[in-house]
């Protein structure tokens, strides 16, 4: 047995199970990747709310309440006021005068 070792020990290169700087190099930029993978996956995991539940509708304590301006109210009803900023359409084509062919 020792004999298989000897003669297996001198057929093997020297570099055989050794990592170069290339491995190093990869390794802690896989590990920088996985870090900044795992930072990202955290903070978008916070911004996820904890129950997906509808809120409880809030039902006003008295009918005088109900009449009560609600916050932004009356800037909707400005904006529903207000002139649209999106024109109609100006006309068709058969408004143009016709060119002549000649042109």
């Amino acid at each position: 047995m020792s004999e298989l070792s000897a003669v297996l020990a001198e057929q093997t290169p020297e570099d055989v199970g050794k990592s170069g700087p290339l491995g190093l190099l990869l390794t802690l930029v896989l590990l920088i990747a996985v870090a900044l993978l795992v930072r990202s996956m955290t903070t978008h995991l916070k911004r996820i709310p904890a129950s997906f539940d509808e809120p409880e509708p809030q039902v006003p304590d008295s009918p005088a309440e109900l009449f009560e301006p609600q916050p932004g109210e009356e800037l909707l009803d400005t904006l529903r006021r207000a002139p649209r900023a999106i024109e109609p359409p100006r006309g068709t084509d058969h408004d143009r005068p016709e060119s002549s062919p000649g042109r």
